[in-house]
């Protein structure tokens, strides 16, 4: 323990203050950064709490518009292989009798 004891001790090269304030318990100024970066209806969700709805509506409006994009992708594909085959169709009855 004598070893401990002679120890000099720890000293911070930047002021303390710096680096808790992010995570103190006082509310946090509002910059104009942020501001310029927020949207209206983001700060109302963020102003409410209601941050965890914001984020499955996200989450939900994402899934929605990728369901439409494969349902699309999915039709144009049936249309394609409906020529071919209609195609192939044509292709047996002009040519097959041969």
């Amino acid at each position: 323990m004598a070893a401990a004891e002679r120890r000099a001790p720890v000293t911070m090269s930047f002021p303390l203050g710096s680096c808790t304030d992010a995570f103190s318990s006082r509310e946090p100024v509002p910059t104009s950064l942020e501001n310029a970066l927020m949207p209206d209806l983001t700060r109302i969700f963020a102003d409410r709490g209601d941050l965890a709805h914001l984020a499955l509506f996200l989450w939900a409006a994402g899934a929605s518009a990728l369901l439409i994009f494969v349902l699309r992708e999915y039709a144009a594909a049936i249309r394609r292989f409906d020529d071919f085959v209609r195609e192939l169709s044509r292709f047996n009855r002009k040519f097959g009798g041969r």
